[in-house]
């Protein structure tokens, strides 16, 4: 056989071998694909609860660069105040050592000593002199003024710019968190695209009931009956917050929300004990620290219950073995057992 004869053979064989490898892969990809099978509802459920779970945890570590950032843009602020009134002190002293200049220049013609030898009033001329010796003492202070506050704002520059950066990068990663937000519920959707019409709907309408289900559970505005209709009576701060937060129920959950119709778990606790007169930050991770630590066989209603490790979910303990919370998305605010969730820890604020 000859060589071109074999080389043929050769490569009508590789083209076989080549054809059958890409019909295999097609066919691998399609089995990849058929072993990623339709969840059933309950599947679905825990699947999309998951993923709004992790939401909200994103959600709350983004909450909780807020404080940084508005700390940072206050001390930005405060440097940039400070640049201006240094810059002006810098141009005064500036403009200062310029008239001293230009006066010195008009009576620098010649030498002390040739100007006394020619002086037609050596006295007069010696009295002059010691004025001359005076003024360049003030040149020479006035220099010093000007090196002094051009240093002090040479460091207020560079403070700004250092403090820039600084607030440029925390923006940077709340921006990453935000996009994880996100992230996770575009996937809670595609789990729910899986589904069929009817699952859709029948999901859409649990949902609605539940939000419908917790506005019933909402506090009388009859002043007489309020803490009637509350788990547990309570007064003062405390009952203050208890109202406010069950006066929310049914309201929906968006991420950054504090009030007056939607809400994420912080942002209803901040607003609650708002409406007291007890400010909280913005994030479920600071509010842990922004009371007095009570136990859990201690709590009493209008105390801060955390939960997972670390903290990203909040709620108000409302009594009774029961919260109030903004619970993640996709889900109304409602009320729910304590340990719903891995508890943390408490606090009690005001």
């Amino acid at each position: 056989m000859s060589i071109g004869r074999i080389n043929r053979t050769k490569g009508i064989a590789l083209a076989a071998i080549t054809s059958t490898a890409v019909a295999a892969g097609v066919i691998f990809i399609q089995t990849g694909a058929d072993a990623d099978p339709k969840p059933t509802l309950d599947q679905a459920k825990k699947q999309v609860a998951t993923l709004q779970h992790k939401a909200e945890e994103a959600g709350e570590s983004a909450n909780d660069l807020r404080g940084q950032i508005s700390a940072s843009a206050v001390r930005v602020k405060a440097l940039q105040a400070g640049i201006a009134k240094q810059q002006a002190q810098v141009d005064a002293v500036k403009r200062q050592i310029g008239s001293l200049a230009v006066a010195g220049y008009q009576t620098s013609g010649m030498t002390t000593t040739a100007q006394l030898l020619l002086s037609t009033n050596p006295d007069q001329f010696l009295s002059q002199a010691s004025t001359a010796q005076a003024f360049a003492g003030q040149q020479n202070s006035a220099l010093r003024r000007f090196q002094q506050a051009q240093g002090k704002l040479g460091d207020l520059q560079a403070s700004e710019q250092s403090e820039l950066a600084s607030l440029k990068a925390v923006q940077t990663q709340q921006d990453a968190l935000k996009k994880q937000i996100q992230t996770n519920l575009d996937a809670a959707e595609k789990v729910l695209d899986k589904l069929s019409d009817a699952e859709r709907a029948k999901i859409q309408a649990e949902n609605e009931k539940e939000a419908e289900d917790a506005r019933d559970e909402r506090p009388s505005r009859d002043e007489d009956r309020m803490d009637d209709s509350l788990p547990v009576p309570v007064s003062g701060r405390a009952g203050t917050a208890v109202q406010t937060a069950m006066a929310q129920l049914g309201d929906s959950y968006v991420w950054g929300a504090d009030g007056p119709d939607s809400f994420d778990c912080s942002g209803l606790m901040m607003y609650a004990w708002g409406k007291a007169g007890v400010s909280l930050s913005h994030s479920s991770k600071a509010q842990a620290s922004e009371g007095r630590r009570v136990s859990k066989s201690q709590l009493m209603p209008g105390d801060l219950v955390f939960y997972y490790s670390p903290i990203s979910h909040v709620a108000m303990y409302i009594g009774n073995g029961r919260i109030v919370h903004a619970s993640r998305p996709g889900k109304p605010v409602k009320t729910d057992p304590i340990d719903l969730m891995p508890y943390n820890t408490a606090v009690r604020p005001g």
